[in-house]
């Protein structure tokens, strides 16, 4: 499988961040207006509608169709692991259903300092068997513009604003 990772400090305190990314609207936030994501139903561990926190067992179904362009893409994504210290939080989630035969994605937090920083960890696969397998190092191509976007506006909406 092939990799990406992509991290960023965020002038927020670990329980800001946490709890910001524990939510399905903070997922529709960090999404961009091109991707048009639909968020189609959430499910808690014990198959409750709409929980408040994605705990492990929750499962996510939602579609895309980035630009505008060509059919929607549905994915079904589940929360496997979900864990919270005192100095550092992570969940991992992985595509149960979707356009990747495999993806999992690990968000990882860190306290630091008066900050965090956010580490996004993705493995996958790419479609199309031998050929998918043989560009997967080629994707970052499309993740960069992705996850610059998810950290450029976790800074926006969740640090303070500087003092004059």
């Amino acid at each position: 499988m092939s990799s990406y990772e992509r991290s960023v400090r965020i002038d927020a305190p670990l329980s800001d961040i946490w709890e910001f990314h524990s939510t399905e609207a903070g997922l529709e936030r960090l999404t961009p207006d091109w991707m048009h994501l639909r968020v189609e139903d959430v499910r808690g561990p014990d198959d409750d509608p709409d929980p408040e926190v994605l705990e492990a067992g929750s499962r996510l179904r939602a579609s895309v169709r980035p630009f505008g362009v060509g059919p929607r893409q549905r994915w079904t994504s589940e929360i496997v692991e979900r864990e919270e210290r005192e100095a550092s939080a992570y969940f991992r989630d992985v595509m149960r259903d979707g356009p990747f035969p495999e993806w999992e994605h690990t968000h990882s937090f860190f306290a630091d300092g008066d900050g965090t920083v956010i580490r996004d960890h993705v493995r996958y696969e790419l479609p199309l068997g031998g050929l998918g397998r043989a560009l997967g190092p080629v994707a970052v191509v499309g993740f960069a513009p992705m996850f610059r976007f998810r950290h450029r506006r976790t800074k926006e909406l969740l640090e303070a604003p500087a003092a004059p």
